[in-house]
């Protein structure tokens, strides 16, 4: 049974071409976007003679890109923009046209460069007369896109906009949702208890001042959800952010890193893999003041003692789970990574750059190096959540060679 909650938070990229199907292709980004997806829609020229693009862009809620070279869009590399973006490509309805130019590796509209520059999956659905689906060009094209990964949807039989009856008809909307859905059901960690840890800590100094750090979640939170789609028990323990709930997980929250502490070790002895991606503070204050403290002399010492060491701790239970930690630093990455691998005795360190422009804390973005006792990964710089998939399975490939 294929369930659609693998949809959610995914970037589906849909291309239209110049059909009659391309009215189906307004109930299927409704579909999609009620499934949880986040669609953005690409058009042909020949495509806006059917529907227009307003249409698409009332249903999705984004704009509707249309042409290959936009100014607006990234200094006009909006394509590559696009492809980066998109966690999947679907062509709905894909013409004989465009089957044909896609198969050649034409790249001269914004929807073949797109299919050009992307890493993602691609799925195409034909819709074309019955005889020019039988044509042996057509049989060809679409054999040659097979041999390079494409998908193939369809198509169906029956009655058509020309009159004629036979193969060419697109395949119904609800039917490609699934099949697009069937795409991330990877199920590597199926039924696997996982422990997240999220967010910074507040570690009090008053009762209206703290200590903390920069750290949004984002990348937790995105790796929990990442978990929840490979088919794991989530639970996720969150520092103060403000972010929503991924689905389908428990989440405890939590504000210093002493709270975070008890609860992981309530937590931990029933978890299988304790992700540490939590940035908890080192150091709390000694003591803290009952009441707010009010401006004295110009200088004020404030006495610090060590949090206690999460990931360490867990690393350290005589029967521990996968222990994967975060490393964020500012120079010397590598090193710094590698000697926290030794020093806290943990199966894998994740380390990420912080300070740069566009990745790390409160960015969108992120770029990851990963190190375990006998070797590494580099995970190139993309959004958190589709970094976060792959992060989940390089940690479900480690896991299943122990």
């Amino acid at each position: 049974m294929i369930s659609l909650r693998q949809l959610q938070n995914r970037n589906i990229l849909l291309g239209v071409t110049g059909g009659i199907a391309a009215y189906k292709s307004a109930e299927l980004v409704r579909q999609l976007c009620q499934a949880g997806a986040t669609v953005r829609v690409v058009m042909t020229e020949a495509a806006q003679q059917f529907i227009a693009p307003l249409t698409f862009q009332a249903l999705s809620g984004n704009p509707v890109s249309t042409t290959l070279l936009d100014p607006q869009a990234e200094a006009g590399m909006g394509h590559i923009e696009l492809a980066r973006w998109a966690d999947l490509v679907l062509v709905a309805p894909a013409t004989a046209d465009f089957i044909a130019r896609h198969a050649a590796g034409r790249a001269d509209d914004l929807l073949s460069a797109i299919c050009r520059a992307t890493a993602a999956p691609q799925l195409i659905a034909p819709a074309m007369n019955q005889q020019m689906w039988r044509n042996p060009a057509t049989q060809e094209n679409v054999a040659r896109l097979q041999q390079q990964g494409v998908m193939l949807s369809g198509p169906e039989s029956g009655s058509q906009a020309c009159g004629e009856v036979g193969p060419g008809r697109m395949v119904e909307p609800a039917q490609l949702v699934e099949q697009v859905a069937a795409q991330f059901q990877s199920g590597l960690l199926q039924g696997v208890r996982v422990l997240i840890t999220a967010g910074p800590t507040r570690e009090p100094i008053d009762p209206v001042r703290f200590l903390s750090n920069r750290s949004s979640g984002k990348m937790g939170f995105a790796i929990a959800q990442a978990a929840v789609e490979a088919g794991a028990e989530v639970t996720l323990v969150a520092g103060p952010v403000a972010l929503e709930t991924p689905d389908h997980l428990r989440r405890i929250d939590v504000e210093s890193g002493q709270e975070m502490a008890e609860v992981v070790v309530q937590e931990v002895a029933e978890t299988a893999l304790f992700i540490a991606t939590a940035a908890v503070a080192d150091y709390r204050p000694l003591e803290v003041a009952a009441e707010k403290i009010k401006k004295g002399s110009d200088e004020r010492v404030l006495r610090l003692i060590r949090n206690r060491d999460i990931l360490a701790e867990v690393a350290a239970r005589p029967s521990p789970p996968y222990t994967v930690g975060f490393a964020a630093e500012t120079e010397k990455l590598r090193e710094y990574a590698q000697q926290k691998l030794v020093d806290k005795k943990v199966d894998m360190i994740a380390a990420n750059r912080v300070g740069e422009a566009g990745t790390g804390f409160d960015a969108d973005d992120n770029a990851l190096i990963l190190f375990w006792a006998d070797g590494e990964r580099s995970l190139q710089r993309k959004s958190k959540r589709q970094l976060a998939r792959e992060l989940m399975a390089e940690i479900a490939q480690q896991i299943s060679k122990r």
